[in-house]
């Protein structure tokens, strides 16, 4: 993999839009509309996705849908981070990539450069982490822009139909084809073909596709003469082709065909910046009817940014939509809606429970306690427990109250947060607290 280094124009672009947003809204403190040019010329504005971000004289921060006007979404001022996501993901057009990491950021501008040439690029990453719309970006930011992008699952298709799928096939070519096929590569002609999984590929049929790669052409099943095409390829991949060529599971010369310029998607636990402003764009997606919530709150999100995300955005996907229908018709998503896709780990901490103030102990939890003290236990397990119960310790003291809890344990606010949502996703239940 190539090194990527952080571009800071990038970076500064996006910070540029929050402070400008931020800014505007503090000094007008009235309804508006908010178009915010960036220095390059371009308009990067929270209404491009046809959401727009306004203030009500309320004192209300609103995110309203206009483009069916079937709900307006409102949320306290006083969760900046959350706002921030917000305004991330509504200000990303449908189907680009949301970002807020910084390296993410560095592999988009990479990306809409290396999408002004037709060479073609091999991304890596595990599975779910959005190689398929990294793909689609650069389409979009190619010239190819126009034409067609189609997209190939190498491992969905049945082997035996592969060859014909890819690169067409004649009429009577094999049984049950009674009319001509003009296959992916001739579908695809002018634009953009993406070779998913193509890890998966058999060995037979990586030879045509090199040297439909290297002539610029495909023969059709059951043709004699080769049909010129024009297709820019991206193959996508979770797995190491590197690796797979040393086991002589997948050619070499076409991996270094392939892999002219790789780019690498890293899992979703190594950009965790990344991880609210998805959440909200899944939101905004998934959250679109009356009478469903219409934000995330910091609680929330700090839950969501201490899991480690096995099955990465993929996962979070599924968190948000599950979030969405236990949340009903509460304005927000919160803690108490985040469910995971696996049973989380149990902890030996006593079960409590905190509701704006009140701090309920449960004897099942004490046994849980009692038990798991009384098995092995690694050292990171003995310090988290006891940490766990420092804090739970203190906020019983504090009668719930996140503040003078903070204070107490000489961390801050937010440090007791990411804290409490630690302890929440390893089977915890703590609400919402008082500040």
């Amino acid at each position: 993999m190539l090194p990527i280094q952080a571009d800071p124009a990038v970076e500064k672009k996006h910070q540029r839009l929050i402070e400008r947003v931020f800014s505007t809204l503090v000094e007008a403190c009235v309804p508006a509309d908010l178009r915010i040019e960036d220095t390059d010329g371009g308009e990067f504005a929270v209404s491009k996705a046809g959401h727009v971000l306004a203030l009500s004289d309320s004192g209300e921060l609103r995110l309203e849908q206009l483009t069916k006007k079937t709900r307006q979404l409102s949320y306290p001022l006083n969760e900046p981070e959350s706002a921030r996501s917000a305004c991330i993901a509504a200000a990303t057009k449908p189907g680009m990539p949301i970002a807020g990491d910084n390296q993410t950021l560095a592999l988009l501008t990479l990306a809409g450069r290396i999408a002004t040439s037709d060479i073609p690029v091999l991304i890596e990453g595990p599975t779910g982490t959005g190689k398929e719309v990294l793909a689609q970006f650069l389409h979009n930011a190619s010239a190819r822009a126009d034409e067609p992008f189609i997209a190939v699952n190498c491992a969905a298709m049945p082997e035996a139909m592969l060859e014909a799928l890819l690169f067409g096939h004649c009429k009577g070519a094999f049984t049950g084809a009674s009319a001509a096929g003009e296959g992916f590569f001739r579908a695809a002609d002018g634009g953009t073909l993406l070779l998913d999984e193509i890890g998966e590929m058999p060995l037979t049929l990586q030879a045509k596709l090199l040297r439909a790669l290297q002539e610029g052409e495909v023969v059709p099943l059951g043709a004699t003469k080769p049909v010129a095409v024009d297709v820019r390829i991206v193959a996508c991949t979770n797995r190491e082709l590197a690796g797979e060529v040393a086991q002589c599971r997948f050619r070499e010369d076409l991996y270094y065909r392939l892999n002219v310029f790789p780019l690498h998607m890293p899992a979703l636990r190594e950009r965790r910046a990344d991880i609210a402003p998805l959440a909200f764009g899944m939101l905004l997606r998934h959250a679109a009817r009356p009478n469903m919530p219409g934000w995330i709150d910091e609680d929330a999100i700090d839950v969501l940014g201490a899991h480690d995300w096995p099955g990465n955005v993929r996962e979070l996907e599924n968190v948000i939509r599950r979030a969405i229908v236990l949340a009903g018709s509460e304005p927000a998503i919160t803690a108490e809606h985040i469910q995971f896709d696996r049973p989380v780990r149990s902890i030996a901490a006593n079960d409590i429970a905190i509701q704006t103030g009140e701090v309920v102990s449960h004897p099942a939890g004490d046994r849980a306690l009692a038990e798991a003290r009384s098995s092995d236990r690694s050292l990171s397990d003995i310090a988290f427990e006891s940490e766990a119960q420092a804090i739970l310790d203190t906020l019983e003291r504090c009668n719930g109250h996140r503040g003078k809890t903070a204070e107490q344990l000489g961390i801050s606010e937010r440090t007791l947060r990411y804290r409490l949502a630690n302890m929440r996703e390893a089977g915890l239940a703590v609400a919402g607290a008082g500040r």
